[in-house]
């Protein structure tokens, strides 16, 4: 009895055995989280609607259209997921997320819920200053950012807005999309120079400026129109829309305003990535950004077309955002002047204090390990 025991007993194992060898060498790992069923990463991409992220829109509406580049997006779900590829090899799969803001997209770069975003330079200074793990991996556009007051209003330019500020009675309320949005804390940066008093108390009646936390870009026109502010800065297409929509007038441009050619080139948006994906997924990342770099040099070489693609996406006429874009440039490589206006930015945050972390206090030279991994970029 003892001895058929054991004979089942051994037989059962040897069959287990064979099962378990035979779904080793037979069956398909399971995916690991952020993983596809073959095994490449899937990256949670976060963007915005606005046109200074037209080159992706670009690359998601021509998809396969683009093979001669030698990278391309193939639509899974289109507007949703897409297959990155370099040639016929798939290098990654690609969640489209749309954010709010910059805020927005560092908020879910901590919660590990975006892998790589296309947001605000500023927006991801502050979210690097407070220790989320992100890197600024290739810049994306400069200029672009406006200051609007309404339709039929008697500031008519910067002088008279700089007029008003520092005589009415009240604070002039000036509305903005994102407390760490590159329109805002450029202007906040002008004004400061100009020595205007800010505020984000309403009962603070002694300010020049009372800011305006709207939320999102989409509440800037029907704040303006209403009355809820007196103005608002943000970036395009929003002031052409003002104008087109006769809501509003572009008062300023950033890159107009003075001491003349400091804020020519000022950067708006950068790519980011988190610094787990960078380590984990470098071939991925350099494909995406090769593809955004040949993205870029289509849109200023096929500047109608590349209106025509923002206009459908965003619902607006092809004039405005041919106005639109026409007001900004995209740039994939860190140029000098570039590097230098980030060094402005990082001097006025300081001067404002907006830094409490890793960054205060400091000159650009002492972080650009902190801020910046351009190892990934296409070489020139």
């Amino acid at each position: 009895m003892r001895k058929s025991i054991i004979g089942v007993g051994l037989g059962v194992l040897i069959l287990l055995s064979a099962i378990f060898f035979m779904g080793g060498c037979g069956a398909k790992k399971e995916a690991a989280p952020g993983q596809t069923s073959t095994q490449v990463p899937v990256l949670k991409v976060g963007y915005i609607r606005v046109t200074c992220h037209t080159p992706l829109k670009v690359v998601t509406e021509k998809g396969e259209e683009l093979k001669s580049w030698g990278v391309y997006l193939k639509p899974v779900v289109p507007g949703e997921k897409y297959d990155l590829m370099e040639g016929d090899k798939k290098l990654a799969q690609l969640e489209l997320v749309v954010t709010k803001s910059g805020a927005e997209s560092t908020t879910l770069f901590a919660q590990k819920h975006l892998d790589l975003a296309l947001g605000a330079m500023t927006a991801m200074m502050m979210g690097i200053d407070q220790g989320v793990p992100i890197k600024i991996i290739s810049p994306l556009n400069v200029g672009g950012m406006g200051l609007v007051f309404p339709k039929g209003s008697p500031v008519k330019d910067w002088d008279g807005f700089l007029k008003l500020a520092r005589e009415a009675k009240e604070p002039v309320k000036v509305g903005y999309h994102s407390p760490t949005s590159s329109p805002k804390i450029a202007f906040e940066s002008v004004f400061h120079q100009q020595g205007l008093k800010m505020t984000n108390d309403p009962s603070d009646t002694k300010a020049n400026i009372l800011w305006v936390d709207l939320k999102d870009t989409q509440s800037l026109l029907p704040a303006l129109s209403s009355r809820q502010v007196d103005a608002f800065v943000g970036p395009q297409p929003y002031p052409q829309l003002a104008e087109a929509q006769g809501v509003g007038q572009v008062v300023a441009e950033l890159r107009d305003l003075p001491p003349k050619g400091q804020w020519k080139d000022f950067p708006c948006c950068v790519i980011a990535a988190r610094e787990e994906v960078i380590r984990e997924h470098p071939q991925a990342l350099k494909a995406f950004l090769v593809l955004m770099d040949k993205s870029f040099k289509w849109c200023q070489e096929h500047p109608n077309e590349a209106a025509q693609i923002a206009a459908q996406w965003l619902g607006m006429p092809v004039e405005v955002a041919q106005k639109a874009e026409g007001s900004m440039a995209y740039l994939s490589q860190p140029t000098d002047n570039w590097m230098q206006c980030t060094g402005t930015y990082l001097e006025m945050l300081n001067k404002m204090n907006k830094f409490s972390g890793s960054l205060k206090g400091k000159t650009l030279e002492e972080v650009k390990g902190l801020l910046f991994d351009f190892s990934l970029l296409p070489k020139k």
